[in-house]
């Protein structure tokens, strides 16, 4: 653990503070890339049928960044303050969460006249149910995007339980090895149902077969934590592996109902975000430098609230107005409710959660896609 890169990246942990990472705009940026991917695929963007990979991305970072913060944690006072963590959660998430669907089960009904289930899809989602409810009840069907933020949530009530488990159970230095044994695991559980014949849709949703993003960036925190000597030869030969990142756009081709997405496809964007956030951890570099811009830095400051109110934006927009217009319109009206919810109601939250009279950034920012 001598690296330059865990000196500036990560912060110890004392019985009487809590975890905190050092800033890295990059992770902003590759949020901002991840948010315009999926809008790209929610507008129905004409060579972006598989732009819904951007959610992957989002998996990745936030099993990256919650891994990190509770190794820290275990690392430096040898226990897991479990109840403080679902505590900070659910101050930084369903604050805006709950505005949201607020919002929508007052203007909905007017803007759908011919909806039924507005509130029944708004419970499913405040409940954090969405991705097993789609999968198997086709519900939430106006609240679609709800399922990838209940994956994250199912992850963040299971996931530190279980890396606590592994430390205890596992000695220092080699804890990445049982994390990678799950990863393979949860995506040989993916590919036994799309061998079994199970439908595309009820693969895709759901938290159990969609593990593996969020098991990647953990494994990627535990190997930068405890630095094998593969993980630094790997390092060393870094810039042959961004060759690989040029893979992704072949991807988006990939159209939805494609089994080739859960077998295969999902792995390689996983991979690829791997490689890319082993770049920018780095703190120099191209990808560095362009996921730093200011403009991708601010959009990914926003990407929770942007993700939460871009889909019913792009779903009105997208019935009569042109992709081009669809993705820019929507993205503009979604990034400034987002940053209305960011600035008042989630700062708001944010004094609660810190017990602090001004608003403080997160030390991980959400989303996710968190």
């Amino acid at each position: 653990m001598s690296s330059v890169v865990l000196q500036q990246q990560t912060a110890t942990a004392s019985p009487q503070t809590r975890p905190s990472l050092a800033y890295n705009p990059a992770l902003d940026g590759l949020r901002a890339v991840a948010i315009v991917l999926v809008i790209l695929s929610h507008a129905h963007a004409p060579l972006f049928d598989g732009a819904f990979y951007g959610v992957d991305v989002f998996f990745v970072l936030s099993g990256f960044l919650i891994s990190t913060l509770l190794l820290i944690e275990l690392e430096g006072t040898g226990r897991l303050h479990y109840w403080r963590f679902c505590r900070r959660r659910l101050f930084r998430l369903t604050p805006a969460l709950a505005l949201f669907l607020g919002t929508y089960c007052l203007l909905a009904p007017s803007i759908w006249p011919g909806l039924d289930d507005v509130y029944q899809d708004a419970l499913v989602s405040l409940l954090y149910l969405a991705d097993y409810g789609i999968a198997f009840f086709d519900s939430p069907g106006t609240l679609l995007h709800m399922w990838s933020l209940s994956v994250e949530e199912h992850f963040y009530l299971l996931w530190p339980l279980t890396l606590a488990l592994l430390v205890r159970w596992t000695a220092p230095g080699r804890r990445w090895r049982p994390i990678a044994a799950l990863l393979l695991l949860a995506w040989a559980w993916r590919v036994l149902w799309v061998l079994r014949g199970q439908q595309f849709y009820e693969i895709f949703f759901r938290f159990d077969t969609r593990a593996t993003g969020l098991l990647m960036g953990a494994l990627l925190a535990a190997l930068v934590r405890e630095q094998p000597a593969w993980f630094i030869a790997l390092r060393v030969r870094l810039s042959h592996g961004m060759w690989f990142v040029l893979a992704v756009p072949l991807l988006m081709a990939q159209t939805w109902d494609d089994m080739n997405v859960l077998a295969w496809g999902i792995t390689v964007v996983e991979c690829a975000t791997v490689i890319v956030l082993m770049a920018v951890l780095q703190r120099r570099g191209t990808a560095y430098e362009a996921l730093s811009a200011p403009a991708l830095v601010w959009l990914g400051r926003m990407s929770y609230g942007i993700y939460l109110w871009h889909y019913p934006i792009v779903r009105l927009l997208r019935a009569d107005q042109p992709w081009p217009v669809t993705v820019l319109l929507g993205l503009a009206l979604s990034s400034a409710l987002a940053a209305l919810s960011y600035y008042t109601v989630e700062r708001w939250a944010l004094r609660w959660r810190d017990g602090t009279r001004r608003p403080t950034r997160p030390a991980q920012p959400a989303l996710s896609a968190d």
